[in-house]
């Protein structure tokens, strides 16, 4: 995938939605019923995956307004040299606890240093990208997901440790329980290579459909 590309627009996501809805009643019912999702772009470097780590295990509120101190702090340019001008108490009273200001330090290092090169992202696998991701402390396979669907464009991301995702999934294939984490692998082999559309209609689902 070159650094032209982002796959994952909102015409692509119809199409591939409408896709599997030929053949999944189940999806085509939940197309009907929420309507298409949209596309979910973020600009591609340091600044995104410096907010993936900042929004992991908050809501979305509470991570926007710590992102937004954070950044501020460097003028709204955030880069790894400008953060790592700013000690530990600046840090926290930004907002971040004291694991993630280990996170964003060990990012900060990871590619200013190695081995995340983050301008090199666009350019390899999927596989390799993530390992690249996942490499960085503080980086699971959560956010690199999360980074590689919404600043990289990848078409076939599944993020079963998505809560909202697996309890959309569960909803929409009328599963009485929410799938685990181990179901949510083999229900999504049916909709390779299309997980990421999925995703994005679980989450559409999950937020609006009626309970």
């Amino acid at each position: 995938m070159s650094t032209l590309d982002f796959a994952l627009h909102r015409d692509a996501i119809k199409e591939a939605l409408d896709a599997i809805a030929k053949s999944d009643l189940h999806v085509a019912e939940a197309i009907k019923l929420v309507g298409y999702p949209d596309e979910r772009k973020r600009p591609h470097g340091f600044a995104t995956i410096l907010r993936v780590i900042v929004g992991q295990q908050l809501s979305v509120k509470a991570a926007a307004s710590i992102a937004a101190r954070v950044e501020a702090l460097m003028d709204g340019a955030p880069t790894p040299e400008a953060l790592m001008l700013f000690d530990d108490p600046t840090l926290r009273e930004a907002g971040l606890s004291r694991q993630k200001i280990g996170y964003v330090r060990s990012l900060c290092d990871a590619v200013t240093n190695g081995p995340l090169d983050i301008t090199a992202l666009p350019n390899m696998s999927d596989e390799d990208a993530m390992k690249a991701i996942t490499s960085v402390k503080g980086l699971g396979r959560w956010s690199a997901e999360m980074y590689m669907m919404f600043s990289l464009g990848r078409t076939d991301m599944w993020p079963v440790g998505d809560l909202a995702v697996r309890v959309g999934i569960g909803r929409i294939i009328n599963m009485e329980e929410r799938p685990t984490e181990k179901e949510m692998d083999p229900i999504g082999e049916r909709w390779r290579p299309y997980r990421s559309s999925m995703a994005l209609l679980a989450w559409h689902y999950y937020s609006n459909a009626p309970m």
